[in-house]
């Protein structure tokens, strides 16, 4: 993936530039803006990312500075590999696989 040009610098919408130095003030805020990077001033704060339904609070750490917001909110669910929704009941698997009515 292509980088950003390193004159131009990280991308941090306005709003977050200004909190950069207000620590008490981004503390449990809400964050629409996935696209911005995380910068060390925000170290130790804690914010409500936007995934497109629901906030997701997220603690900004060491390792995340320098990454993107939206990459800690993920904005589509988890599947289970394997599940189907017609699967019969295991009562009835083992009735099947023994060969027995359930009729009888």
């Amino acid at each position: 993936m292509p980088r950003r040009s390193l004159w131009k610098g990280s991308f941090v919408d306005a709003f977050l530039y200004e909190l950069k130095n207000q620590k008490d003030r981004l503390a449990n805020r809400k964050i629409w803006s996935r696209r911005s990077s995380i910068l060390p001033e925000f170290l130790d704060s804690t914010v409500r990312i936007y995934n497109g339904k629901h906030f997701v609070r997220c603690k900004v750490t060491e390792e995340k500075v320098g990454h993107k917001f939206g990459e800690f909110a993920l904005t589509r669910k988890r599947r289970q590999m394997g599940a189907t929704k017609g699967a019969p009941k295991v009562s009835d698997r083992t009735l099947f696989m023994t060969g027995t009515s359930c009729l009888a």
